[in-house]
């Protein structure tokens, strides 16, 4: 194909959806990848940033480094317009970029779901900076416990029973009854570590078996959970819950759900439930030069439902785009997308996973070995793989964790 003639394709997000449709395009067009960040989170493992299991690096992988192959270009920035009319984006750099394909995959951020305190007195978990302030803020609040020789506690709450909740409670009860047991016992034995749910089950989207698993499981780490509780007020040191009891939380983990990453509502598109909305083709309604994948696509199951905000979700779509894309190159009619669910999983900790795909389930050790094997096999770049294992057999066989820094800006 003559290179003159390759479409132009802007590609906004260098997440799970915009690198799958930017790698899958390869050299059929000219590709330009934007992201204020130059690098790619690998979200899955970003809790264990948070509870000091791995170092911020081996989660992050550098766009250009996974564009070199297809010979792609990036651009450090976030959109503020598009012009429809002369098909641009302009970056907050300044810079204008025409496209003849533009493909949204800027994917979410936090909900707070209007709930008072939640922005001031919370932190989030989407990006590593959230993740090692996390890190920072429990490993100093441990510090301050240390200083106590009497009943003082430290209350560790995490919101929202989903998978990343569940496995952001386990590590926290690993780190505390591994690493800081061993570094002061007296501090340890004095943390206190919940997880609150507003729904009747943690794991509402596996099967009711392996959501009981989970929560036993928990339990036996030392984990209070809490179910059918939901939350009305977050404050500096204490959640007030609806039903009127009070929960101290020195420190709340916000992890009860996410949202489209609201930039979209500048870029005058179509936008149904802080998703982009789009048809069946993923292209965005009344723009057919527009695509949206992952968390800010709009696309519906065969349910009604929007799909799930998940990694798989975001990787099909992109390369669905980017065949459609291809189609279009060839004068080929579009398909419609269809999700394939090839299951869902989650860690509670050492030898505690538990895997759901259709009818089949499992859990315990064969689980665990599941999910670690898939995690690995998704994780951009040989360094990164490499220094994950390295971290994760140091802390299997020694029982500690080597990240436990407090590297923040205070």
């Amino acid at each position: 194909m003559n290179k003159a003639i390759k479409p132009r394709v802007v590609i906004l997000g260098g997440g799970f959806g915009g690198m799958a449709a930017a790698q899958a395009l390869g050299k059929s067009a000219n590709v330009t990848v934007v992201d204020r960040h130059n690098y790619q989170t690998f979200l899955p493992l970003l809790y264990q940033v948070s509870t000091a299991g791995l170092a911020a690096d081996h989660v992050a992988y550098p766009i250009r480094g996974a564009l070199q192959k297809s010979a792609g270009r990036f651009r450090m920035g976030s959109p503020i317009s598009i012009d429809h009319r002369n098909k641009t984006v302009k970056l907050d750099s300044s810079e204008v970029l025409p496209f003849d394909h533009l493909v949204v995959a800027m994917g979410s951020v936090t909900a707070d779901f209007g709930t008072p305190g939640v922005e001031e007195h919370a932190l989030g978990m989407k990006t590593i900076h959230e993740a090692l302030m996390i890190r920072a803020e429990v490993m100093r609040r441990f510090e301050d416990l240390c200083r106590f020789e009497d009943d003082t506690r430290l209350s560790l709450v995490v919101v929202g029973g989903g998978p990343t909740g569940v496995e952001m409670a386990g590590a926290l009860a690993e780190l505390v009854r591994g690493p800081l047991m061993n570094d002061q016992s007296h501090a340890a034995k004095h943390i206190d570590i919940s997880l609150i749910e507003a729904g009747p089950r943690i794991l509402p989207m596996f099967d009711a078996s392996l959501s009981d698993k989970s929560q036993r499981a928990l339990e036996k780490l030392g984990v209070k959970v809490l179910v059918n509780s939901a939350v009305k007020e977050v404050g500096g040191d204490s959640i007030y819950m609806r039903d009127g009891s009070i929960i101290p939380a020195e420190i709340t983990i916000w992890a009860a759900g996410v949202q489209g990453a609201p930039v979209i509502h500048d870029l005058t598109l179509p936008v149904i439930s802080n998703r982009l909305d789009v048809d069946p083709t993923m292209q965005v309604k009344n723009y057919p030069y527009v695509w949206a994948v992952g968390d800010i696509s709009g696309a519906k199951g065969k349910d009604g439902r929007f799909l799930p905000m998940v990694a798989p979700v975001a990787m099909q779509q992109g390369r669905f785009v980017a065949a459609q894309i291809k189609r279009l190159i060839k004068s080929q009619d579009l398909q419609t997308f269809s999700y394939k669910d090839k299951g869902s999983m989650a860690t509670i900790g050492r030898h505690k996973a538990i895997v759901q795909v259709n009818k089949i389930k499992y859990s315990g050790y064969p689980a665990w070995v599941t999910w670690l094997f898939l995690h690995l096999f998704y994780l951009m770049g040989g360094r990164n793989r490499i220094g994950t294992i390295v971290d994760w057999c140091w802390n299997y066989f020694t029982f500690d964790r080597g990240n436990r820094h407090i590297m923040d800006s205070m």
